[in-house]
C-alpha cells in the first residue's frame, strides 16, 4: 500500500480524532440548526455592541474579553450586528502578543491575499514552531495547504487550530468546507451546525446546512 492509500485509509479516523472534540467544546445547537442564544446579558451590555476592538489585550485579559464578546456574538439580532462582533473577535485572534509573530502572520495573511500559497505557507511552517499555541497561525496554514491542494493537511491543521480555540468559527466553517469536499456530508453537516452556533448569521452556512440536512438527517431516520 502506497503513502497516499495509507493515508486515505486512515483519513475517517482521523476526521473522527478531530471532529469529535471540537464539537464537544462549543455551544449546542437545536435539531433545526438554529441558534441557541445566550442565556443572559447585562442591561449595558447592549449598548457595547458596536465598540470595535482595535488591539488584542494581554494575554491576561484575552479569554475574558473573548468570552465577553463571544456571548454578544451569540445574543446578536442580526447579521450585521454578528459581523461587528465577528470582526472584533477576529482582530484578537490576530493577535499573538508577540509583534514579531504578529508581522509573520500579516505577510501570510498578504501573500494568501495575492494566492501565493507556497510563500503563505513557508511563512506558517516557521510559525506555528515559533507560536504552536496559536490557533490562528494553524487556521491560516491549514488555509495555505487547502490553497494547494492539500486537502488532508488541512483537516489536520484545522484540527490543530480548534484543540487551541474551540469557538474558531473560520476554522468551524472552514473544517465544514474540507470534509464535504472530501464526502465526509453527515460530519460537514455537524460542523457547520456547530459554526452557526457559534457565529450566527452566516448565509453561506446557513446555506450548506439547508443543502445538507434533508439528505443527512433523512439517513438517521
Amino acid at each position: 500500500m502506497t503513502r497516499a492509500h495509507l493515508r486515505l485509509a486512515l483519513l475517517p479516523l482521523l476526521v473522527a480524532a478531530i471532529v469529535a472534540p471540537a464539537l464537544a467544546q462549543v455551544p449546542p445547537v437545536s435539531g433545526q440548526g438554529e441558534i441557541v442564544q445566550a442565556q443572559a446579558r447585562s442591561p449595558a451590555r447592549g449598548a457595547q455592541a458596536q465598540k470595535p476592538v482595535e488591539s488584542a489585550p494581554e494575554e491576561s485579559v484575552r479569554k475574558p474579553v473573548l468570552n465577553e464578546l463571544f456571548e454578544r456574538l451569540a445574543a446578536s439580532k442580526d447579521q450585521e450586528e454578528a459581523d461587528g462582533i465577528a470582526g472584533a473577535i477576529e482582530r484578537v485572534f490576530q493577535r499573538s502578543g508577540s509583534d514579531t509573530a504578529d508581522l509573520l502572520l500579516n505577510r501570510a495573511l498578504t501573500a494568501l491575499h495575492r494566492k501565493e500559497s507556497k510563500a503563505a505557507f513557508d511563512v506558517l511552517d516557521k510559525l506555528v514552531v515559533v507560536e504552536p499555541e496559536w490557533a490562528e497561525a494553524w487556521m491560516q496554514r491549514a488555509t495555505a495547504r487547502f490553497m494547494d491542494g492539500d486537502r488532508y493537511g488541512a483537516v489536520d491543521d484545522l484540527g490543530q487550530a480548534l484543540s487551541r480555540e474551540p469557538r474558531h468559527f473560520g476554522a468551524l466553517s472552514g473544517l465544514g468546507s474540507v470534509l464535504y469536499s472530501l464526502g465526509f456530508e453527515k460530519r460537514a453537516l455537524e460542523v457547520y451546525r456547530r459554526a452557526l452556533a457559534v457565529r450566527p448569521h452566516q448565509t453561506d452556512v446557513k446555506q450548506m446546512i439547508d443543502k445538507l440536512a434533508p439528505d443527512v438527517d433523512g439517513r438517521d431516520i
